[in-house]
């Protein structure tokens, strides 16, 4: 089963030449390596590059770490760094590279896990002094993102951010219906080896790739001491999904029901460190009428949802949040910035003052997401059902008291056809919305 990764694939091949190094980013097991070393590789060879200028190297790969034992020989391939972690001799690569490009042509430089090379940022600038180089990088954390790692690229970087498979994308692997790709895709989510397993098969790794993989190397890379708190935190947050949170909150709920004292700090610190696996995502609120951000509650999206399901043990698949993710990650996935959208309004309550009239208060009203592109912007409601008076009422109620002309959109799940209701909001079905790329246009 392999599914067809078009997008990233476009986004590469436009930056060919560029004199940049390109340095793609994901979670792990999202489809990065296959991604540069099967479809991009795929793509050189059939514009005429000879394989022998393709040289594809992976730093957590042992049989491709064995080719430098060639190169100063008296010093080890795999070198201790501070954080007790070991990571690949930049100097025996250099000579590895500087050996396999000894003439003037062109040469395209396919690197794995980049971040397992000491020195990285100095190694790949000074790749990219020689003219005739075109570097390709993997990489699964963020810190190949930083402002930092930027200063130290001197602006010599273009990355592209990998998200696990979209759900178009997981139409062209998965071979069935529409309706039967969405009850696996809600739940096993977009991880491509998932699919490689049996059916039986998939929740146990998924479950072994949460907690053998992604948490064990949170809590060694981060060198996380109390592993209990951080595992706990990583379950309430795959429940929590579509709720907002703080960290005060979640400091005062450790202490009540886990019996468990942590910091608001450590708790933000923890949180940051799923971010920078790429396992999650901050969302942050926007008022909207008052132009600013809120910093504190946010909400927490997954970047894959069958890694937030393998963490609540697949016991809460609810279809109306999971809906929610999967379209939040559209969004990023079609380049959108998106913020979780808060407004002010002043309404009559059920109470009365002694002279009889109504009593007003303010309240602040929801809009899910607000994406923006460029100059484009849209409100967006997710509704899985909007089958009753009351549902209806409510999810548009949001939307009317923006007084702005950008589209307002209510995705459901429905089965209808794409229309417009009396205020001019657009109605669309999920499939509709996530099936065509310019979907929010329509």
């Amino acid at each position: 089963m392999e599914f067809k990764r078009d997008k990233y694939l476009d986004e590469l091949v436009d930056k060919i030449g560029n004199s940049l190094v390109k340095v793609i980013t994901g979670s792990r097991r999202c489809g990065k390596s296959y991604l540069m070393n099967k479809f991009f590789y795929e793509y050189l060879i059939s514009i005429g590059v000879d394989e022998k200028h393709i040289i594809r190297f992976a730093f957590d790969n042992d049989e491709h770490i064995d080719q430098l034992d060639n190169y100063f020989s008296e010093l080890p391939n795999k070198i201790l760094d501070r954080r007790g972690y070991y990571v690949i001799s930049s100097k025996k690569f250099r000579a590895y590279i500087q050996d396999k490009t000894n003439d003037k042509g062109k040469y395209y430089l396919l690197l794995d896990e980049i971040q397992l090379l000491d020195s990285f940022v100095g190694t790949l600038n000074a790749f990219l002094s020689h003219n005739n180089f075109d570097i390709y990088v993997t990489g699964s954390n963020s810190n190949l993102l930083s402002s930092e790692i930027e200063t130290m690229f001197r602006g010599r970087k273009s990355s592209i951010h990998m998200l696990p498979l979209s759900f178009s994308e997981f139409l062209t692997g998965f071979n069935s219906n529409i309706n039967e790709a969405w009850k696996n895709y809600i739940v096993t989510g977009g991880i491509p080896l998932v699919y490689k397993q049996s059916e039986k098969d998939r929740y146990k790794f998924l479950s072994e790739l949460c907690n053998e993989v992604y948490i064990k190397d949170i809590i060694g890379r981060k060198g996380i001491k109390d592993s209990d708190t951080l595992n706990e935190l990583f379950s309430f947050l795959s429940s929590s999904i579509g709720s907002s949170v703080s960290p005060l909150s979640l400091e005062k709920t450790f202490r009540s029901k886990k019996r468990v004292v942590v910091t608001d700090d450590t708790i933000n610190n923890y949180i940051n460190h799923f971010i920078d696996a790429f396992i999650v995502s901050k969302v942050y609120k926007y008022n909207i009428k008052g132009k600013k951000y809120i910093n504190t509650p946010y909400k927490v999206y997954f970047e894959d949802i069958g890694v937030r399901n393998a963490k609540t043990d697949f016991k809460q698949i609810e279809e109306t949040h999971i809906m929610e993710n999967i379209i939040y990650n559209e969004l990023r996935y079609r380049g959108f910035s998106v913020d979780v959208g808060e407004v002010d309004i002043y309404e009559a309550t059920d109470r009365i003052d002694q002279n009889g009239k109504k009593i007003y208060a303010n309240k602040k009203l929801e809009v899910d997401f607000i994406a923006r592109l460029g100059e484009k912007k849209y409100y967006i409601q997710s509704c899985l059902n909007i089958n009753s008076q009351d549902v209806v009422t409510r999810e548009k109620k949001n939307l009317c008291y923006i007084d702005d002309s950008f589209r307002k959109l209510i995705i459901t799940k429905d089965g209808l056809s794409i229309r417009k209701d009396i205020n001019g909001f657009t109605i669309m079905d999920i499939f509709d919305f996530l099936l065509d790329y310019d979907s929010l246009d329509k």
